[in-house]
């Protein structure tokens, strides 16, 4: 093992090869000093070219950090990632055709660095059937350029699954907090896990190199040995950087490393509009005890509902990156999560889902059609991936899908608990057909799953292959507001609802009297109570 530079990672990297970057969304974990300087490399001498990018879930500031340094003519043939959304450079390039694109589960990314690492002929899963990601469909892709094919249908004891085939990896960037001088690498100040290891060791079973960015460095025998993430003897190369910071917007949190908990009153409260009541209305789902993930979007906002309606210590909110109780964190550094009772790694955290382990899910929606399938990757010249979206969705017993009616220039007030539509979207978001399915309805009935689909002035389920709007919002007109935006007609139930009037007041709605009055999760499904975890 070795201690380099940055510069020196930098010349590590050949035309051609295969790299595995670690990290999240807004820097979360990621090596950026040596994604820096392999860019600053090829701006200077177009070395390295025809690079194939792998990532689980999107990495970037959304301008040019994270994956956006690859976003470079010829620098990059193939990006295989999760998410392009925190990377709009590298969004560009697939919308013309100038890289070879694919978005995968990322879940499916993170377990399949396990088999590859075992030696394994890739994942078997039924993850991604009867979605855009099937090869049935378009087999994850996202530029026409894309043509190999990554994944496979094969029937199992007369049951499809699908694999996703093992890939090279020639280098794989990796992320601690601490390196000792035999390379073990402990990660305490990291603000969510990844799968570190996993990568390391299928890195080595590929026979590529392994370089670990740190921020400092400790004296050999000195580290905790059940701190040690990555074992030296995986390691190559080290790369120091003292002013790695936690994630791009916030230099050092302890809280997200789970050092220490937050009062909860250090969980800002949502400003009051038609983000927080559609959160609020999600939140309304919400069961005791019950096990729940909270997706990207308005749906991170249930958490500070949850904190402010004082239930937040009655329900597990969970997030793919691996945290188990808290509240997933909001906004830029979103990912991350605070006062969190469990960490592990991620993906251990998609075994659980995978397995069923969800009550709830919480997700965003862009595109909903009249059968209840939902877009989220693509629409229009947008390419966004679906993060952990499919092993989410397919998985959870139940999904809530959360989002405005329109979207564009929508502007609305709240006056007296009731909703007045100021100026409409300028986009319908229930449409005739949507460009990827992401969730099929049809498949989800046929398990036993259910959906909802929550906005600021409708509430809408899946029934039978047709969606029915079951709730309108006080003050809305049905035709008017509902039912005119939509570009196919819903049923209408019998007994359609008026939304509940305090999730349009200001004031907070006392959801935790509705939580006494409400059978724990467990209890209604004949099982065992779990302990509560969550914000002391």
């Amino acid at each position: 093992m070795k201690f380099i530079t940055a510069a020196e990672a930098a010349g590590l990297v050949n035309s051609g090869d295969s790299l595995v970057v670690s990290g999240s969304g807004g820097g979360h974990s990621v090596p950026e000093a040596v994604l820096a300087a392999i860019e600053k490399r090829f701006l200077e001498t177009r070395e390295p070219r025809g690079l194939c990018l792998i990532h689980a879930v999107g990495l970037g500031d959304r301008a040019e950090k994270g994956a956006a340094r690859f976003a470079h003519d010829g620098m990059l043939k193939r990006s295989i990632t999760g998410a392009l959304i925190d990377s709009p450079p590298l969004i560009e390039l697939a919308r013309q055709d100038r890289i070879e694109s694919y978005t995968l589960p990322q879940g499916v990314l993170s377990q399949i660095m396990r088999d590859m690492a075992g030696g394994r002929p890739g994942l078997i899963t039924k993850t991604g059937l009867h979605t855009f990601v099937d090869p049935r469909q378009l087999g994850a892709r996202q530029s026409p350029s894309a043509r190999e094919d990554l994944i496979e249908l094969i029937t199992i004891g007369g049951e499809e699954w699908l694999r996703f085939k093992p890939f090279p990896i020639d280098v794989a960037l990796l992320r601690g907090t601490t390196a000792d001088q035999d390379g073990n690498i402990t990660m305490e100040q990291e603000a969510v896990p990844c799968e570190m290891l996993s990568t390391a060791q299928a890195a080595r079973r590929a026979g590529g190199i392994v370089v670990v960015q740190v921020k400092r460095l400790a004296q050999r025998n000195t580290l905790p040995p059940r701190e040690v993430k990555i074992p030296g003897i995986l390691v190559d190369y080290v790369v120091v950087d003292p002013e790695q910071r936690q994630t791009y917007a916030t230099d050092y949190n302890p809280s997200y490393s789970g050092e220490l908990r937050v009062p909860r009153e250090g969980l800002k409260p949502l400003p009051f509009g038609s983000r927080k009541v559609i959160a609020r209305r999600a939140a309304m789902e919400l069961r005791p005890d019950a096990i729940c993930n909270l997706g990207a979007g308005v749906s991170t906002g249930i958490s500070v509902v949850a904190a402010e309606e004082g239930i937040l210590d009655r329900v597990v909110l969970t997030n793919e990156q691996g945290f188990i109780g808290g509240a997933p964190v909001t906004g830029v550094d979103s990912g991350a999560a605070q006062n969190y009772s469990a960490m592990v790694d991620q993906p251990y955290q998609f075994d659980f889902y995978d397995g069923g382990g969800l009550d709830l899910a919480f997700l965003s929606f862009a595109e909903v059609d009249a059968a209840g399938n939902v877009n989220v990757s693509r629409f229009g010249d947008k390419i966004v991936g679906i993060g952990g979206f499919v092993n989410i969705s397919q998985n959870a017993r139940k999904v809530v899908f959360s989002g405005t009616l329109t979207a564009g220039g929508l502007q609305e007030e709240y006056v007296g608990g009731k909703l007045r539509i100021l100026a409409e979207g300028r986009q319908a978001k229930f449409v005739r057909n949507i460009e990827q399915v992401c969730y099929n309805a049809k498949f989800a009935s046929s398990e036993g799953r259910s959906a909802l689909f929550v906005t600021e002035r409708a509430v809408l389920r899946a029934v039978d292959g047709i969606l029915e709007v079951i709730e309108i919002a006080p003050g809305i007109d049905l035709e008017r507001d509902v039912l005119a935006r939509m570009a196919f007609r819903p049923r209408v139930a019998a007994d359609l609802a008026t939304m509940d009037p305090r999730l349009f007041c200001p004031e907070p709605m006392r959801l935790a009297d509705d939580f006494g009055r409400i059978r724990p999760v467990e209890a209604a499904a004949g099982r065992p109570a779990r302990p509560v975890v969550g914000v002391e």
